[in-house]
């Protein structure tokens, strides 16, 4: 049985979150050219598959032409925060007493071309203002993270803890499909409201309030947890 929330199969659910009305054929998720990583025939006619007898789906089985729609959103997410916790990523702890860190690391991200994104209650925040917090969680995407964390602290003089700290480095466990759909809002780079949602959902403190509050202001906007 194949794993439907898994790193690259995951892939073919937040495809279909965008568009929940929409009706699909394997070769849109075959052909995603928001990721580097396109999921093969084989694994999206499996995943299909399994969603189906999940009752996630509907499909009409017509040979070339055969489709597939969501049926059960509300049963997939439940059944994803499940399947995910957030504390499956690599977390680096850091301390900082700059009240522009988020600001200047914006800008360092820019300038030397790495590719982040904000998350939990930080990126959540930016749709929500709904938890105060001091705290920046953020995904790092990088071939070599532990030298790449190692300039940015140099940088920005930022200081390694054990644990705790207001700044929170975080090597995705989904490295494949974090960064799938990202938001960019008042200039930063923020992971998708579905990526939103699982990472708060387990995330203590208050984390499943804060994912059920944007659930509900995403929902009022006419908009998707995509």
């Amino acid at each position: 049985m194949i794993s439907i929330f898994a790193d690259k199969s995951s892939l073919v659910i937040r495809k279909m979150l965008q568009f929940p009305a929409r009706t699909w054929v394997i070769q849109d998720f075959t052909r995603l050219r928001d990721t580097h990583y396109p999921v093969s025939q084989g694994r999206a006619q499996l995943i299909l598959n399994e969603m189906e007898e999940r009752g996630y789906i509907e499909r009409e089985k017509k040979g070339a032409h055969s489709n597939a729609m969501l049926a059960n959103l509300d049963m997939l997410l439940e059944d994803w925060v499940t399947a995910y916790n957030y504390r499956y990523n690599k977390i680096f702890y850091y301390y900082s007493a700059d009240k522009n860190i988020l600001s200047r690391m914006k800008n360092y991200f820019k300038e030397k071309a790495l590719t982040y994104a904000l998350t939990l209650h930080t990126g959540a925040n930016f749709i929500s203002s709904y938890i105060a917090t001091d705290a920046i969680q953020f995904y790092l995407g990088s071939k070599d993270i532990k030298q790449d964390i190692v300039r940015l602290c140099q940088h920005l003089e930022l200081k390694q803890l054990v644990n705790g700290g207001n700044i929170h480095i975080i090597k995705p466990y989904y490295k494949h499909s974090v960064f799938f759909n990202l938001q960019k809002i008042k200039g930063y780079c923020i992971v998708s409201n579905a990526q939103l949602y699982i990472d708060l959902y387990h995330y203590h403190p208050r984390g499943r309030e804060h994912a059920l509050c944007l659930r509900d202001i995403v929902k009022k906007e006419g908009k998707h947890l995509d």
